[in-house]
């Protein structure tokens, strides 16, 4: 079948202005993108077209032919080693100030231009409608002919994460972002399927919580922060795109919430706060963490309730992870269990700084509410069923002293995606002694701890947002042969 592409395309060419670089990106992929549409919707209306109707990516290219001299501190914004270097990219509008940036740093820190151009890796129709609200992809079947026959659909092989998993095969030219742009417009999908909120929305310091209880809070310290005119935030956008600017503003739920409610406090630079309440389990925590990857946050923060595993530790303690115990197993085909976790300085010390701010404790008097250790991340959320003398001796053995579903695997996650993490929990139960988190118990515990707790991270959030780039995403998160995109 004959092919129709995108017409007037304009040729490869080589910026040393970032800006510029990234306007002409935006130009290809809106020609792109403009072009399936018209003939997706024209398909829709006449049939099937007779010829296949195909636009491609733009496409970020650095050729160099020797080692960059940089700044040994700086775990990004450098190729590893001389070659050419290409990564497609998809959404440019949405990403502009990350992709600007990051331009800007392979230029000065090679000497070389980047070339911008279209790639050879085909837009599936799907992505490219997904932004135009009159257009929708039918079924398979629905459209009365094959849709693949006649457009590009999402094809697994540039939708994977063998780049982040370091189990990527280039011999002629290698990655230069974690992500291609099918991966991130797969992801960009489903954070709008699970959380109901645009990805435009999302800021780059993420809380994860696993209880609705912590999304009231938010709310009222938004509200608050939008009465202040100093604070520097803009806006509050709650679960399905309705935002406030105005601190007395009415706030409509939807009727249905999405799987993983999220909510939004905005600053103009992105550089707010985003809160994602995850439910409860392993495989939630990495399905959000797998797509929130793609945005490229500066931090995550698991902010969630434990059980408390030490009989010295009261319930509304709190536990600082600097170590985790995997046996979620969601991650395991991604990351063995065998490599460490570590934890990385700068959140822990924001953590426990916020932690002696908002309960006006410090130094020694500080442990009488804090205890730093492992948190065990299980499966199995009804784990004290079973025959006790496994999985507590395990317990016993790895030195853990708190006990959950979710952070390891939130933990593992940034890990494994170049994302600075941290978990900072609440002790809402001691089953081992006896403390079972029963009804009475619980709405105690929630009334009282709930707001502090947030307090808490949202401050070390804001302590991490003062912090430069260069030092916030720690050398301990890039590998041998590691991209240049942060």
């Amino acid at each position: 079948m004959t092919i129709i592409k995108t017409p007037d395309t304009p040729a490869a060419e080589d910026f040393t202005d970032p800006e510029a670089a990234v306007a002409r990106l935006e130009l290809l992929y809106n020609q792109a993108t403009e072009f399936l549409c018209e003939g997706f919707s024209a398909a829709m209306q006449d049939g099937a077209p007779s010829a296949r109707i195909r636009a491609y990516y733009p496409e970020i290219r650095i050729k160099t032919s020797s080692y960059a001299q940089v700044d040994s501190r700086l775990s990004f914004g450098h190729v590893s080693e001389p070659g050419i270097h290409a990564t497609t990219v998809t959404r440019p509008d949405l990403f502009r100030s990350y992709l600007t940036q990051q331009i800007a740093l392979l230029i000065k820190n090679h000497d070389q231009p980047v070339t911008i151009g279209a790639s050879d890796t085909p837009i599936p129709v799907h992505f490219a409608v997904a932004n135009n609200p009159d257009l929708v992809v039918p079924h398979q079947g629905a459209a009365g002919f094959t849709l693949r026959d006649v457009f590009d659909v999402p094809d697994l092989t540039t939708t994977n994460d063998d780049i982040v998993n370091g189990v990527h095969d280039h011999t002629e030219v290698g990655p230069l972002a974690l992500f291609t742009a099918q991966r991130v417009d797969y992801s960009l999908a489903r954070l709008a399927h699970y959380t109901a909120t645009d990805a435009g929305h999302f800021q780059n310091h993420v809380l994860f919580t696993n209880y609705q209880f912590y999304v009231s809070e938010f709310e009222n310290y938004a509200r608050e922060q939008l009465a202040d005119p100093d604070s520097g935030y803009t806006s509050f956008v709650s679960t399905g795109n309705v935002e406030i600017t105005e601190a007395d503003a009415a706030l409509e739920q939807p009727m249905k919430l999405p799987q993983m409610p999220t909510y939004h406090l905005k600053r103009a630079d992105g550089s707010g706060i985003t809160l994602v309440n995850i439910g409860v389990g392993p495989s939630n925590a990495k399905t959000a963490t797998d797509h929130i990857a793609v945005l490229r946050p500066h931090a995550w923060l698991m902010v969630g309730h434990c059980a408390g595993l030490r009989n010295t530790q009261a319930l509304g303690d709190f536990v600082l992870a600097h170590a985790y115990l995997r046996e979620d197993k969601v991650l395991d085909d991604d990351l063995p269990v065998w490599v460490p976790i570590p934890p990385l300085a700068e959140i822990q010390v924001a953590l426990e700084r916020a932690v002696a701010e908002v309960t006006e404790l410090e130094g020694y008097e500080l442990k009488r509410i804090m205890r730093t250790g492992t948190v065990a991340s299980v499966d199995n959320r009804n784990w004290e069923l079973r025959d006790q003398s496994g999985p507590v001796q395990r317990l016993s053995q790895s030195r853990a002293i708190a006990l959950d579903m979710e952070s390891a695997t939130i933990a593992a996650n940034g890990y494994r995606f170049r994302v600075p993490y941290g978990t900072l929990l609440c002790v809402s139960d001691k089953p081992l002694h006896g403390e079972l988190k029963l009804p009475g118990m619980a709405s105690s515990f929630y009334t009282t701890q709930v707001s502090r707790h947030l307090a808490i991270g949202i401050k070390a959030m804001e302590h991490l947002r003062g912090m430069p780039l260069e030092r916030l995403h720690s050398r301990k998160l890039r590998s041998f042969d590691e991209t240049a995109f942060l």
